[in-house]
């Protein structure tokens, strides 16, 4: 916690005591606000943002500054600003990123520095296992969980074959593991596609000549528009179920719209999950920025609320010890509902089956349909030695 005091002077009648020092938290809030995957940054940026205008701009009752950058989806980008950040502006919470391949670059400068990270979307398996840290926490999943979920559908549904395709970096890898834990028949093929990939002609051709009983993929942002809209194109909609997880969400919705009506995901929030407080997030959300919230605006939100509770329950931010403490207690009113830190500060929540839907109002957003977990951990806790 920084203290700004102004100057104190001495008068001719005597020594005039200084104000009182007007205290603040600095937070860098790091997340990928260029290029096709802005949409995520943007919105896991406008939940944390709308948090922290609900609470006066203030975390914890200090005055928040939050210094907003963007990693450009470049590791070599965001490490050189991760360091400005911690040497520079000399931040006291680091909030980010959305790509675990930036998380994996920036990972060790933080936990170096002793800085306190929140994730807010990545959660590398290393991260959640052997490379665990006192000093990181995540408001989203460990990256295999939402894949887990459609593992486990596609197990109970007793498809047979199924295709499964991601991009070829960490988050890719580990959803494929995480579809894998749960699902049990055979893996027809296993496709890894380039980040940023948009043409997805050749992989969908694979696809038709398989004929598998179903497809699961992992596709964020501008990646998976395209992919939902070419898999339509192809008329594999009509004759193969398409589950997916971070690829059918409020981030691409809007631009796939009726070409994504049907098609399924793994998740751990939607818009009409009636849980308390989630339907004035909403609100708030769509009257503030025009838009319906995505689950990375939800797990932004989450983000800040967890940083206020903690630094108040702390009394402060100057005792690093007493917030990481206060944090993992996670007292705060969730939009998820049941909210709690595993051993490796990786969240236990509940995760559900949504469906892409079209609202009266004629906006798309995901719907619940099932819940698939309740107060479900992540597979790595017993990996991690907290330190």
């Amino acid at each position: 916690m920084r203290t700004r005091i102004a100057a104190a002077f001495v008068a001719a009648a005597g020594l005039i005591a200084a104000p009182a020092a007007a205290q603040e938290l600095k937070v860098g809030l790091m997340l990928t606000l260029s290029g096709p995957p802005a949409v995520l940054g943007e919105h896991a940026r406008d939940g944390f943002q709308l948090a922290v205008k609900e609470l006066g701009g203030k975390l914890g009752g200090l005055d928040a500054e939050v210094i907003v950058v963007d990693d450009e989806l470049k590791p070599d980008v965001a490490v050189d600003r991760v360091k400005a950040l911690i040497e520079r502006d000399e931040i006291d919470i680091f909030v980010g990123v959305i790509f675990s391949n930036v998380m994996m670059a920036i990972y060790k400068p933080l936990i170096d520095a002793e800085i306190i990270t929140i994730s807010p979307n990545a959660g590398p398996s290393p991260i959640a296992g052997a490379q665990c840290s006192r000093y990181f926490f995540s408001t989203s999943w460990q990256n295999d969980q939402n894949h887990e979920v459609m593992g486990q559908y596609a197990q109970d549904q007793g498809f047979g074959r199924v295709i499964v395709m991601a991009p070829n970096y960490q988050a890719g890898k580990d959803s494929i593991a995480g579809f894998k834990r749960y699902f049990k028949g055979e893996i027809a093929d296993e496709i890894y596609t380039q980040l940023s990939q948009l043409d997805f002609s050749a992989e969908l051709a694979r696809i038709a000549s398989t004929k598998p009983d179903a497809v699961f993929t992992f596709m964020p942002g501008g990646m998976g528009v395209n992919l939902v809209k070419q898999f339509r194109q192809a008329g594999l909609a009509d004759s193969t179920p398409f589950l997916s997880a971070f690829t059918v969400d409020e981030t691409t919705l809007p631009a796939t719209k009726n070409d994504a009506v049907g098609l399924l995901a793994g998740a751990n929030w939607a818009p009409d999950l009636d849980v308390p407080g989630n339907a004035e997030f909403v609100a708030a959300f769509e009257a503030e920025y025009g838009y319906v919230p995505s689950l990375y605006a939800a797990q932004g939100y989450d983000a800040a609320r967890l940083i206020d509770a903690g630094v108040t329950a702390a009394g402060g931010a100057d005792n690093t010890d007493a917030l990481i403490e206060a944090l993992a207690e996670a007292d705060f009113q969730s939009v998820r509902g049941d909210f709690s830190f595993n051993t490796n500060h990786m969240p236990i929540q509940d995760f559900y089956l949504v469906e892409a839907a079209e609202r009266g109002d004629g906006k798309f957003a995901t719907s619940v349909k099932a819940t698939i977990f309740e107060d479900h951990g992540d597979a790595y806790a017993d990996q991690c030695s907290m330190n």
